[in-house]
């Protein structure tokens, strides 16, 4: 495993994950403060680390592969304890299904397509997406112990993350189809890949 710091930095946000479990359970309003204040680190990081190995041309295959689980399990968990402390209404519950829905599906596509050895490259609105999906999350974490209610707001961005959740969806399922329907397409045996070779930034997940 490349120890360099884009690394360390995705393997933080994967460690800061059982800390915003545990910042659930503490009583208002350190449960929200301090809920959102380690998520909002966690989302910096995600795009600090890719930032970074752009700038410093630490590309790595761990880091490849380890990015995108980071994000989306600190997405999962957030939004399940969510569920789970009733502090997410049920018609938003909706919403929260096809953001889940979605990143299982899409990983399951990356997958089928890593086994042809064809890429699937991150969408500029994917961005979009997960910035604004960030944000409904901590605004939802925040709920009403601020200054102002937030609950509302991110309420109303965590819908128009899902919409765009469906439009990205789609996209990425048209992109693959391709493969899919091509019955001669066999799965590229493994081999062993250099550590220079294929490699791409570690942030940037969509």
């Amino acid at each position: 495993m490349p120890t360099n710091l884009p690394n360390i930095l995705t393997l933080s946000r994967i460690a800061v994950i059982p800390l915003v479990v545990a910042a659930f359970y503490l009583p208002p309003p350190w449960s929200e403060w301090i809920s959102c204040g380690l998520f909002t680190a966690a989302c910096i990081t995600d795009w600090l680390d890719g930032h970074l190995a752009r700038r410093w041309q630490q590309y790595s295959a761990f880091g490849r592969f380890l990015d995108p689980i980071a994000d989306k399990l600190l997405v999962a968990v957030a939004l399940m304890m969510l569920v789970a402390f009733r502090r997410l209404p049920m018609p938003t519950l909706l919403p929260a299904l096809v953001i889940l829905a979605r990143e299982i599906l899409v990983s399951g596509l990356r997958e089928f397509l890593a086994g042809l050895r064809v890429g699937l490259p991150v969408s500029r609105l994917a961005k979009w997406k997960t910035g604004i999906q960030m944000v409904a999350i901590g605004t939802l974490l925040i709920d009403d112990a601020g200054p102002v209610p937030l609950a509302g707001i991110g309420e109303g961005l965590l819908w128009l993350a899902a919409l765009l959740t469906l439009v990205t969806g789609y996209d990425y399922l048209r992109a693959g189809r391709h493969y899919m329907d091509s019955e001669d397409v066999a799965p590229t045996p493994p081999r062993p890949v250099p550590a220079d070779e294929g490699a791409q930034p570690v942030g940037g997940a969509p």
